[in-house]
């Protein structure tokens, strides 16, 4: 039960961020997003104590242990990608344009109209 009362009231607090953010209009822009940051941040620390949030944490913190992991391609392995990628769509779209035109001839065949 403290669980879900401690998940509202970092649902809570990061209604009050989003809040203060615009019924501090009258303040400077820093001032609002200070409101706004520190309504994150207290609903943050509040999460980090339930268990769902220190299982979103750990998730989190797998992410980026896996994004570090990846290797992205060299400037050449895209250009050529993209060269496959554009040949590919020119190949299709003709393929494509003399199929509809065999069905449109077709359809005129059926229908009595083809010349």
């Amino acid at each position: 039960m403290t669980e879900k009362i401690k998940l509202v009231i970092s649902l809570l607090l990061v209604a009050a961020g989003v809040a203060g953010f615009y019924l501090l209009a009258d303040q400077a822009l820093v001032v609002r997003i200070l409101a706004f940051l520190a309504g994150i941040v207290a609903a943050l620390l509040v999460l980090k104590t339930t268990v769902t949030g220190q299982g979103a944490f750990a998730f989190a913190r797998e992410a980026v242990i896996e994004t570090r992991k990846v290797v992205w391609p060299s400037r050449k392995e895209t250009i050529q990608t993209t060269a496959a990628v554009f040949g590919l769509v020119i190949v299709m779209a003709i393929f494509l344009w003399v199929v509809d035109i065999g069905f449109m001839w077709v359809v005129k065949q059926v229908m009595g109209r083809g010349a």
